[in-house]
């Protein structure tokens, strides 16, 4: 798929007909993923154990809805890295004695931070200004206040980073699959008038990627983010409407975008959607 960021787009998005698993098609129910165009039949997620338990309900429950799900590998951030990128953020654990596939506390997480930001170009730890944004990243990694982030989150941020690092910005537009383009399109359509939108909305689309389920939804192992904006007849709207402008300063809105430009300040946060955790795993600013 070319990198290319036209507007208009007349491509179809057509899903998989068979199970990436088995490869049979059956009359029974495929489950869809909201990034890529696999399916996947219930038993086969079962037998390979990517969904146990009560999760099989919530799969079935959203899979087919505006929320959607994503399958094994867009959940995994870390399969966007190169061997190359994969083995110099394994030896940045490494150096910076950080034990994989254990839990971070927030002071866990600081001093991880301090440390690779002294190993960085500037060689100073974090100022007071940038520990304090660390902070706040953290609790974006641990929505439910339990004190510590799990390690495919904290993987899947330093994945992310990574990527913003190293990769050029066309480079990550091609991570981009034709649905994360087909909904980054319509919420530039919905949010501007004509050809650009304001920065404002441009933010605010961005956090607008990171939309949760509403928080009276039972408990379940795995939770489900909305990649793109909630329409407004939807039931979760009125909750995600303050959710999404709440955390936005007021600016003036004196810097228009184009959708070119939309999709580029854009993209890292949609591939930072992906992931079913309800972790944001890279705060947007504001």
């Amino acid at each position: 798929m070319g990198c290319g960021t036209g507007l208009r787009s007349d491509a179809q998005v057509v899903n998989d007909e068979m199970c990436d698993v088995c490869e049979v098609w059956t009359a029974e129910s495929l489950f869809p993923c909201r990034v890529c165009t696999r399916v996947f039949h219930d038993g086969c997620l079962r037998r390979m154990g990517y969904i146990q338990g009560d999760s099989a309900a919530e799969v079935t429950e959203t899979a087919h809805t505006e929320t959607g799900w994503s399958c094994h590998y867009c959940d995994n951030l870390n399969l966007l890295l190169t061997e190359e990128e994969m083995y110099s953020l394994t030896e940045t654990f490494q150096q910076c004695k950080v034990i994989p596939d254990c839990s971070l506390t927030l002071e866990d997480f600081l001093r991880y931070r301090h440390q690779t930001a002294k190993r960085g170009s500037s060689g100073r730890a974090l100022s007071e200004e940038q520990e304090e944004q660390a902070a706040r990243q953290f609790a974006a990694l641990d929505p439910e206040r339990r004190g510590h982030v799990e390690w495919p989150d904290f993987l899947s941020h330093e994945s992310l980073l990574l990527l913003q690092q190293l990769r050029p910005q066309n480079s990550l537009l091609r991570l981009l699959t034709v649905k994360e383009r087909e909904r980054a399109r319509a919420a530039f359509l919905a949010r501007g008038s004509g050809s650009t939108v304001s920065e404002a909305e441009c933010r605010r689309a961005q956090h607008s990627w990171f939309c949760k389920r509403p928080t009276e939804a039972p408990s379940c192992s795995v939770s489900v983010s909305h990649v793109g904006p909630i329409a407004d007849s939807s039931p979760a709207s009125s909750s995600s409407k303050s959710q999404d402008k709440a955390p936005l300063p007021t600016e003036p809105e004196s810097r228009f975008v184009d959708w070119p430009t939309f999709l580029q300040e854009s993209v890292i946060y949609i591939l930072a959607a992906r992931p079913n955790s309800s972790a944001i795993h890279l705060k947007p600013p504001g």
